[in-house]
């Protein structure tokens, strides 16, 4: 009885070694290995489309927001006797640190007279070593606050320094230092003839 007791649990346990599946052949766990292997390329993802949407929707703010400053230098109601370099910025990043840091970090504005809307259409702008450059044609400029008086053509140009804060991202879109992509906006119009103060 004994003999065949211990065979018996022999046969048994070779029985169950065979109707046992191999490592790569188990699927328990099958699930929770997929999710592992997809959620990080899923995550950065969805990462960079929020990134991407946060980015856009910021500079469409700024160019509204720089659109509307161009209406009030246009109309009048913004003159040259009391428009700085200090209270433009202040003007424009009031508005836009909704979407920004406070004090707006990386604000640049450019506003400037021209003899006529084709010297304008000269004007442009560089990226040289992670640096804005100015140009009008071929000529490097400095970032200058000169608007003009009544019935003076005029451009308006803001660049933001926006953070790219996804890593694989700043690899792509970063233009400039320290892991930033530009964020630029451009107004060019004629003065109305208001009164000049």
């Amino acid at each position: 009885m004994s003999k065949d007791a211990t065979s018996g649990n022999g046969m048994d346990s070779k029985a169950r070694a065979k109707s046992r599946p191999g490592f790569f052949s188990d699927r328990r766990g099958s699930t929770a290995m997929e999710f592992a292997m997809l959620a990080i390329p899923f995550a950065l993802l969805v990462f960079a489309i929020l990134e991407s949407c946060i980015s856009f929707a910021g500079q469409e703010v700024m160019a509204n927001i720089t659109d509307d400053v161009a209406r009030q230098l246009r109309t009048g109601q913004l003159q040259k006797s009391n428009v700085t370099e200090s209270s433009i910025k202040q003007l424009i990043c009031g508005r836009l640190e909704i979407m920004v840091a406070k004090n707006c970090p990386g604000l640049l504005v450019d506003l400037r007279e021209y003899p006529s809307f084709a010297d304008a259409a000269t004007a442009s702008f560089k990226i040289v070593d992670g640096d804005i450059v100015l140009m009008q044609g071929t000529n490097s400029m400095n970032f200058t606050v000169s608007p003009g008086l009544a019935e003076s053509i005029n451009m308006l140009r803001v660049f933001y320094k926006w953070p790219v804060m996804t890593d694989f991202l700043a690899k792509s879109m970063a233009n400039l230092k320290d892991g930033n992509t530009l964020h630029f906006a451009s107004v060019t119009w004629q003065n109305e003839p208001f009164d000049d103060n």
